[in-house]
């Protein structure tokens, strides 16, 4: 059994890889960025060495320096996690060279199933269904283009390389088809050093269903039955449940002996997971599910198919890497109960998912159930990395209870002044479709601004604050309740300052007289319902500096690189028109014109690295 192990990763799965070694008594190895030097995944394992700047292409991303770790340390083995360099072969290939024990499939395999389009082809010599589509060697934008209209639209653009939603795209018609192409390849090229991509018919009523497998070095597959992943915004998955709703017995062998199939195709040892399409406009049919791709690595999901099975994949993959046995044959594994998992994201619902950056004055979620997190209270949310910074697992005997878990532990959630998508998460829970188990991977873009939560406190919250502010500092010396105005004209109304200027609510006629306070001292109470989170206290009206978006001023909403400008200065522009495309959290961000106009000003030219709220350019009204 493998003694020492370093793990290649950060935040919570680091944690989550730590927590089953220490379990079996294996020393654990982490390493770090600048950005993490105080992370929680650095403090928790038994040692830990620094790697580089906080980029990720200089420091998780640099296989030479972790390698080099592990020699440095004596770990006999390095565990990959999911993301940076956990589907790399080169890497892989690597490990293996330097004598250490490489926690994954062989680089043979990761190759085999790395690109989508070879991929593909060897699924459908195994026998294992395929989406239709254009899969080949030619990559002119003409010819492309010709091929979708013979796939016939709508169609899906996926950079063979891709996954996690970067490097993909849906197109409607024609006439988007272009900037489409272009935009899928950029991010392709930026995320995975690949620009290659497939075409797929898309489909209209689809859900995302995938098996877990797991292989190991003497010839057996198992695999671990199914999750649906089909809740998803812009390809990336955000609540994930095992066993799949709506799943006969007959549907799921047959599904899961495809995902055997599969892994089998490629000799695969450890963890994995085939995803597969389903078209569900009928219902669940093994005859209408198709092979997407292989993910040759650990999931974000695989917490489900652990609540189900009672296994611990991880340290399964010690085991395997280890060179043991599978430690149970398929007949001896089973679905007990129904799991369900919603990754909490730092990104503000309100603001198209933005994701938000900063210190976590306050990080709560009720102890119940799981939760597999790399952060907690007081610690700062990076710029540098993927936003997700907490899954919320919750498991019950069934599905109606397993829901029902998890929206209750959403609405005793609390991030704050970090924005999360709690709110948005909780309100997904109580969609019909979804509670009816009929979701599609569009449900949620067909919502629309239904599942964004409120942007201001509701009159229950902000009565909530008044009185614990009251009580909190009334009769207290320099504290009595700062943070109140009462209304000159009503003696029965405080106005109240929130994020989004001041509101005004009744309070109780019994303790009216009491609450006023000349204090100056700032004061606020944080509010909770559902998720969305609100800080209530004093009113001071301010200004917003010298510009706003309500002025034409186009600001950066979080700390990036601009990828391209679209306009020029002294350019016509209409509202909703593209001006530049900002870069940050592994995703483009498209910033538009908020009205018809000229461009007055442009502060930034593509390459420019900018930070949060800074001038991007400025469009004025246009005159009449």
């Amino acid at each position: 059994m493998i003694k020492s192990l370093l793990i290649a990763n950060r935040g919570e799965i680091a944690c989550r890889i730590i927590r089953t070694a220490r379990d079996m008594g294996v020393r654990t190895v982490a390493v770090y960025s600048d950005a993490d030097a105080k992370a929680l995944h650095v403090r928790q394992a038994d040692e830990a060495v620094h790697i580089g700047p906080s980029p990720a292409a200089e420091s998780y991303l640099v296989g030479e320096k972790i390698i080099a770790a592990a020699k440095e340390t004596g770990a006999e083995a390095i565990h990959p996690g999911y993301g940076f360099l956990s589907e790399n072969a080169d890497f892989a290939q690597a490990v293996i060279d330097a004598g250490l024990i490489w926690v994954g499939p062989k680089p043979d395999s990761i190759r085999a199933m790395g690109l989508k389009d070879a991929a593909k082809t060897l699924m459908d010599e195994a026998g294992v269904p395929t989406t239709p589509g254009y899969i080949g060697d030619n990559q002119d934008a003409k010819f492309l283009a010709k091929q979708a209209d013979k796939i016939g639209y709508p169609v899906l653009i996926k950079a063979v390389a891709g996954g996690g939603g970067k490097g993909m795209r849906k197109v409607d018609k024609p006439g988007d088809f272009a900037d489409s192409l272009t935009s899928c390849q950029r991010e392709a090229k930026a995320s995975f050093g690949n620009d290659i991509v497939l075409i797929e018919k898309w489909i209209e009523s689809p859900r995302h269903i995938e098996v877990q497998v797991f292989g190991d070095s003497h010839g057996n597959v198992v695999h671990l039955f199914e999750r649906d992943c089909s809740l998803q915004r812009r390809h990336q998955k955000v609540i994930e449940e095992a066993p799949a709703p709506g799943m006969d017995e007959k549907t799921r062998e047959a599904v899961c002996a495809s995902a055997v199939r599969a892994a089998k195709a490629v000799d695969y040892e450890g963890a994995g997971t085939i995803e597969f399409i389903a078209d569900a406009s009928g219902g669940l049919r093994a005859d209408k599910i198709w092979f997407m791709e292989m993910n040759t690595r650990l999931q974000v999901e695989h917490p489900v198919t652990e609540e189900i099975t009672g296994v611990d994949l991880v340290e399964w993959q010690l085991r395997v890497a280890s060179g043991e046995k599978i430690p149970l044959k398929q007949e001896e594994l089973s679905i007990n109960g129904h799991a369900i998992e919603a990754r909490l994201y730092a990104e503000d619902p309100a603001t198209g998912f933005l994701p938000s950056t900063g210190r976590l004055e306050r990080f709560h979620i009720p102890d119940v159930g799981r939760i597999d997190t790399g952060v907690e209270e007081g610690a700062n949310v990076s710029p540098y990395y993927d936003p997700m910074i907490a899954k919320i697992i919750a498991c019950a005997h069934d599905r109606n209870r397993a829901v029902e878990d998890l929206k209750e532990t959403l609405d005793g959630t609390a991030v704050w002044p970090v924005k999360s998508n709690a709110g948005f998460l909780y309100r997904l829970l109580n969609d019909r479709d979804f509670l009816e188990g009929s979701m599609t991977t569009g449900l949620i873009a067909s919502r629309g601004d239904d599942l964004v939560p409120e942007t201001e406190p509701t009159s229950d919250m902000l009565q909530t604050a008044a009185l614990h502010l009251q009580r909190e500092y009334v009769g207290l010396e320099q504290k009595s309740l700062t943070g109140f105005r009462l209304n000159a004209e009503s003696r029965d109304t405080v106005l109240l300052g929130t994020d989004n200027g001041p509101i005004e609510t009744r309070i109780p006629d019994d303790w009216i007289d009491d609450i006023w306070s000349s204090s100056a001292t700032p004061t606020a109470a944080l509010v909770s319902a559902k998720g969305v989170v609100f800080a209530v206290g004093q009113y001071q009206p301010h200004g917003k500096g010298a510009h706003a978006a309500s002025d034409g001023a186009i600001l950066a909403p979080m700390p990036g690189r601009v990828i391209s400008v679209d306009v020029g200065q002294g350019d016509a522009v209409i509202k909703g028109q593209k001006l530049l495309t900002l870069e940050a959290m592994k995703m483009e961000h498209t910033l538009t014109a908020p009205f018809d106009g000229t461009v007055a000003e442009l502060s930034v030219e593509a390459g420019a690295q900018v930070e949060v709220e800074a001038v991007l350019a400025i469009v004025e009204v246009k005159e009449e």
